[in-house]
């Protein structure tokens, strides 16, 4: 499945990884370990287009100049709860001139809907705002899809914002790009469908539990 500003990340490592926590024998530490390359792999890849200045510096041998992150623009780290929260130390840990606004949902087990339950954005944001929202699961898309229509409706050029999810479901990306043509994704996999519970599969599982290990035997 190919669309445009849709990204797949097809480095070995990444998959390897993947691979890994896609396993459901694999422990958690070798779940954690596996997902945070992972994080690296799609963070670096969506912030390929961060916009820079030159500026000059002096080293320790000469004047040169050099590109840096424009500090013009507001970044913002948007994870969606609690999933979200895997992707976000690596996000800070990259650009950590970013801000980091929680969007709070859950979906709803029956109608498959999310539901909003925490949201402390601003009203508006700066015109100059670029926005990555985090969350290691594009399914339906309908969080996804609130998520994005939160930021644009605050003044945020749609160009401006890129979703990162570890895997997708081609219903997800559908409902995505329906919506917004213009809006870029990037993702470890896109994989075959969801189920009647609408899981991704093969999947790896609900990336909460697992992450965080909520589950208690």
């Amino acid at each position: 499945m190919i669309m445009k500003n849709v990204t797949v990340v097809n480095h070995p490592v990444l998959k390897h990884n993947l691979a890994v926590i896609r396993n459901k024998t694999t422990t958690r530490e070798q779940f954690l370990s596996a997902f945070k390359k992972i994080s690296y792999f799609l963070l670096e890849t969506a912030f390929l287009k961060l916009p820079t200045k030159t500026v000059l510096i002096e080293t320790p041998l000469e004047t040169m100049k050099t590109k840096v992150i424009d500090e013009k623009y507001t970044y913002i780290i948007a994870p969606i709860l609690r999933a979200g929260l895997a992707l976000t130390e690596t996000a800070i840990e990259l650009l950590p001139q970013a801000h980091v606004l929680h969007v709070g949902m859950y979906r709803d087990e029956k109608t498959k809907k999310p539901v909003w339950y925490y949201d402390k954005t601003p009203d508006e944001l700066p015109q100059k705002t670029k926005v990555f929202i985090l969350d290691p699961m594009l399914a339906t898309g309908g969080s996804a899809l609130a998520s994005v229509e939160l930021f644009q409706k605050k003044g945020v050029n749609i160009k401006d914002i890129v979703f990162i999810s570890v895997l997708s479901a081609p219903e997800g990306i559908k409902t995505l790009k329906t919506a917004y043509p213009d809006l870029k994704i990037v993702t470890g996999d896109v994989d075959k469908c969801l189920n009647n519970n609408a899981y991704i599969v093969p999947g790896l599982g609900d990336a909460g539990d697992r992450y965080f290990n909520s589950l208690i035997p």
